[in-house]
C-alpha cells in the first residue's frame, strides 16, 4: 500500500509538473530580433543571377521553394549542387554568393528552403526537425535529376553547419551521388555538447530541456508552438545564447530569416551522428574545418576517423568567418576545384 501511495505521489508530481510547464505563462520567451552588421566586403547577398528561376516541388503534399541556377551556356545536360542552408536559415542568406560562383564555373545549382521555413510550406513555423529536413533533402535530389538541364548521374550535395552531415547521410544511402561537400559542419555531436555544456553550464541545457517539453506537450494538445530564439546575446535565453553566434547570424541575416525556432526541436535531435555514416559513403567528401569553431567543433580522434573516407581542409577561423572576406574566396575556391575533379 505504501508504495502505492509513493507511486501515486510521483505520478502527481509529474502532472502537475507538465501541467505548469505546458500552461503557465512564466515560460514564454521575448523576441530577439537581429540588427543587421554591417556588410563585409565579399557582399554575401550578391545581385540575383539574371538567369535564377523561381521553382518548386512538394514533399507528402507540401510545397518546397527552390531557386534554380543554370549556366548560360546550356549545350547539354550539366552537373548539379544541391544546396541546404543551417540551422534555423534561409536560401537568401548566404546560398546565392556560392550558386552565383558554381554557376560561372560550369555547374547547375538547386537552392532550396526546408519545409517549415523561409518562402516553403509548413506548419508550425520555424520548426526544426531532422528527419523532415532529410527528406526534404532527398526530394529536392529526386527534382533535380527530372530536369532536361540536369544531367542525373552527376549530382552533389553542399551543407552548410548544422546541414553539414546531412550530404554525408544522404549519400550512405544513396550510391548514385557524386560527391559532397561538408562546410564547417554539424558532425560531432558530442565534441558540441562537451563545448555547449563549457561554455553555457548544465543549467542552461536543462532550461533547454524543459522547453523543449513545452513545446511538445503543446504540440500534442493541439496549441500554439512555443519558440525560442535562435541565437541571443550572452545571459538570454535562446539556442545560442553566444557571442559568436549572435554576432555570427547579424552578418548574414536575411528578409526572410526569423530569430526562432519551435522548441521541440531540442528533444528531436539527439542521437543524430553524420560521422557514424561516412564510412558508408562512396563518393569523395571533402570537409571544410574551421580551426576555432564555436558551435560546431570536431574532436581529433573523430577527424582522424574521417580521414579515412573524406578529403580534410583546415581554415584558422571561427565557424561564422568562413562565409566573408578572404575566407569567403578561400573556401569557395577549394569548393569549385573539388566539384571540377569529381563532376
Amino acid at each position: 500500500m505504501i508504495i502505492l501511495q509513493i507511486i501515486g505521489i510521483i505520478i502527481g508530481i509529474i502532472v502537475l509538473y507538465l501541467l505548469i510547464v505546458t500552461f503557465s505563462p512564466a515560460f514564454s520567451v521575448p523576441e530577439q530580433r537581429l540588427g543587421k552588421a554591417k556588410q563585409m566586403t565579399n557582399e554575401v547577398h550578391a545581385k540575383p543571377s539574371q538567369s535564377r528561376k523561381d521553382v518548386s516541388f512538394k514533399v507528402k503534399g507540401t510545397s518546397i521553394s527552390a531557386w534554380l541556377y543554370v549556366p548560360e551556356d546550356l549545350s547539354r545536360p550539366v552537373p548539379c549542387i544541391i544546396m541546404g542552408h543551417g540551422f534555423g536559415g534561409t536560401k537568401d542568406m548566404i546560398m546565392e554568393s556560392y550558386a552565383l560562383r558554381y554557376q560561372e564555373a560550369g555547374f547547375a545549382v538547386l537552392a532550396f528552403d526546408y519545409r517549415h521555413f523561409g518562402e516553403s510550406e509548413g506548419e508550425p513555423r520555424q520548426l526544426v526537425l531532422i528527419s523532415y529536413q532529410l527528406e526534404d533533402y532527398t526530394a529536392a535530389i529526386a527534382y533535380a535529376r527530372g530536369l532536361d538541364e540536369i544531367d542525373p548521374a552527376r549530382i552533389a550535395l553542399w551543407g552548410t553547419s548544422a546541414s553539414g552531415g546531412y550530404g554525408i547521410v544522404i549519400a550512405a544511402k544513396d550510391k548514385n551521388i557524386a560527391c559532397v561537400v561538408a562546410q564547417c559542419p554539424g558532425l560531432d555531436q558530442r565534441a558540441s555538447i562537451q563545448m555547449f555544456r563549457k561554455k553555457l553550464g548544465i543549467g542552461h541545457i536543462f532550461r533547454l530541456f524543459v522547453h523543449g517539453q513545452r513545446d511538445m506537450m503543446r504540440s500534442r494538445l493541439g496549441l500554439s508552438p512555443h519558440k525560442i530564439p535562435i541565437v541571443g546575446k550572452p545571459g538570454t535565453m535562446a539556442f545560442f545564447p553566444i557571442s559568436d553566434a549572435y554576432d555570427g547570424y547579424r552578418k548574414v541575416v536575411s528578409k526572410n530569416f526569423i530569430n526562432e525556432v519551435c522548441a521541440r526541436g531540442i528533444l528531436r535531435s539527439h542521437g543524430f551522428r553524420p560521422d557514424k555514416h561516412i564510412r558508408n559513403v562512396r563518393c569523395p567528401v571533402l570537409i571544410q574545418i574551421c580551426d576555432y569553431d564555436s558551435l560546431a567543433p570536431i574532436r581529433a580522434e573523430t577527424e582522424k576517423e574521417l580521414r579515412k573516407y573524406a578529403e580534410i581542409k583546415h581554415y584558422p577561423i571561427g565557424h561564422f568567418d568562413i562565409y566573408t572576406g578572404e575566407n569567403f574566396e578561400k573556401s569557395v575556391s577549394d569548393q569549385i576545384e573539388f566539384f571540377k575533379k569529381h563532376l
